[in-house]
């Protein structure tokens, strides 16, 4: 799932900088997801991305389900390098914006990660935390571009096509990881009952 909402959320692009922490929103929406997430059954692990707003999602989710939260460097946000704390607003006029939105796979962020290594670290960590838990649930709070690179490789869509994909501030997205592949149950959901995805 992405982390509630932040001051930042939509305005600026916060990346990895330390110290941005959750809205008084954000924190309503971490203790509501808490309660819908805390029905689901055999939750063996909650993980986070290092980032303060992050773990603060975390924090209600882990103690709904009377586990700790560990903190996990492969669900971090991108390295954004120089574009890190920028406004969107200025970044969406640049020449590159384009190329994010409709050839991610072939940009780099200058100074920082590209959306493949995104992926590959994020799709890794996640089968890494599937294999040490398997036949339970695990849930991972990260952030959106992330989670969108997650939902894409587990659908089998090429990654120039991620960008269609939306993830909202502290909505759940479910995927099931078998012996046959992934199945994707649920994406970017921010409301309703998810007791119904355990029996999928």
């Amino acid at each position: 799932m992405r982390h509630g909402q932040t001051a930042t959320t939509g305005v600026t692009l916060p990346g990895r900088a330390p110290g941005l922490h959750l809205a008084d929103k954000g924190r309503e929406e971490a203790a509501d997801v808490a309660s819908r997430i805390a029905r689901l059954p055999r939750i063996a692990a909650v993980y986070s991305s290092p980032l303060e707003r992050a773990q603060e999602t975390a924090a209600p989710i882990a103690a709904a389900a009377a586990v700790p939260v560990t903190v996990e460097p492969g669900l971090l946000e991108c390295d954004y390098g120089e574009w890190t704390g920028l406004p969107l607003k200025e970044l969406s006029r640049r020449p590159e914006w384009k190329v994010i939105q409709r050839y991610p796979s072939g940009f780099r962020f200058p100074g920082g990660e590209s959306f493949v290594e995104m992926q590959t670290r994020m799709t890794g960590t996640l089968a890494r935390l599937v294999a040490a838990h398997a036949g339970h649930t695990v849930v991972a709070v990260s952030h959106a571009d992330p989670i969108k690179t997650a939902v894409a490789h587990a659908l089998g869509t090429h990654l120039d096509l991620f960008q269609r994909i939306a993830i909202f501030t502290a909505s759940v997205t479910a995927i099931a990881y078998g012996s046959g592949g992934p199945t994707v149950l649920a994406v970017n959901a921010t409301r309703g009952d998810l007791a119904p995805l355990a029996g999928q």
